[in-house]
């Protein structure tokens, strides 16, 4: 018997994507959040379970849990209202109540703004598009290495020429709501280039962040010495790229900071329980993916973690990009949309 034939994304989901009223309603929401000191972004890490073995994380494998359902992480987001609810892991796709998730978070034409962060290894064409149908606005797919080192890196393999195929299916489906995110650390820094231009060869997006030893302590991939002045080289290049191609997300700003960390081994005044937060598997609130507690809501996050956090040690993605002046989050914003 003939297999079915991979559904596709339909058209009207992409348009409804780009409507004006979501657009303003996701600024909208963005500069309240701001003003009243509530978190831009949310990540719901909806398990610790993990397919891959990364060599720059604690996690991979399977893992004992309390697991909040789709309706808790629903409450939450709407009790807390984000602007950008994110959801990772783990391994998200290892959720069966994804969907669920999903349509829990899903506003039509309003905010949430919706991520799934993935290492893609379960991610097909068809699961894209019905995670796509349920209410999911961009893909977040870890990208290290433009080649087979990453599936060393991320303890998957064949995991790179899996990404390249399903982007290449996704190009011939239509729509492609991918960003690929690599953390930037001593071993591939000097591949940077080369990842933006093969972002720009499949037609997407590429995020870099930055990596932090507070996973595993390991120092090794920390850059230093001779290294940053390359780094800040590469950069250049990379927003001289930025410039003639809509494909690197990073601005200058952003890198500066990159460097800046990597430089000084941290960067201080976290804004964790104000810009941004995680949801742990159990529903409960963490600072971050980093440092785990269990608080039972954000004013406690707030109350017994963040007035008193001291840490300086990361600048991932979520935290650089929410701890940004106002003007320039809502410029960015506007140009992204």
């Amino acid at each position: 018997m003939p297999s079915s034939p991979e559904r596709r994304p339909s058209t009207r989901r992409k348009t409804l994507l780009k409507s004006p009223g979501r657009s303003l309603s996701l600024a909208g929401l963005g500069i309240k959040n701001y003003l009243v000191k509530r978190p831009l972004t949310i990540s719901f890490e909806i398990t610790h379970a993990c397919n891959a073995r990364c060599r720059h994380c604690h996690l991979g494998g399977p893992f004992q849990e309390n697991r909040a359902t789709a309706r808790d992480y629903g409450r939450i987001c709407r009790e807390v209202k984000p602007v950008i609810a994110q959801i990772s892991g783990g391994e998200p796709l290892l959720r069966r109540d994804l969907d669920d998730i999903v349509r829990e978070f899903r506003v039509p034409n309003r905010a949430p703004y919706i991520v799934i962060t993935t290492n893609a290894a379960l991610l097909t064409v068809q699961r894209y598009a019905e995670l796509r149908e349920a209410g999911v606005d961009e893909f977040s797919i870890s990208l290290d290495y433009p080649d087979e080192r990453h599936d060393e890196f991320r303890g998957i393999p064949g995991l790179f020429g899996k990404i390249s195929r399903l982007i290449d299916g996704l190009n011939a489906s239509g729509d492609k709501a991918i960003t690929l995110c690599c953390v930037v650390q001593r071993d591939n820094f000097r591949d940077l280039p080369r990842l933006a231009e093969l972002a720009r060869e499949w037609n997407v997006k590429i995020n870099f962040s930055t990596y932090t030893p507070l996973r595993t302590n390991d120092q090794d991939y920390m850059i230093s010495g001779g290294d940053l002045l390359e780094l800040r080289e590469i950069t250049r290049r990379l927003l001289a790229f930025r410039k003639n191609h809509d494909t690197v997300f990073n601005t200058e700003y952003a890198f500066d900071n990159m460097i800046r960390y990597f430089e000084q081994g941290g960067i201080p005044r976290c804004r964790t329980g104000d810009r941004f937060c995680n949801v742990n598997p159990d529903g409960t609130f963490s600072p971050c993916g980093l440092i785990i507690t269990r608080h039972p809501s954000l004013r406690e996050l707030r109350r017994k973690f963040a007035r008193t956090n001291t840490c300086i040690y990361c600048l991932t993605s979520i935290r650089s990009n929410c701890e940004k002046p106002l003007w320039r989050s809502a410029r960015d914003t506007l140009k992204s949309l």
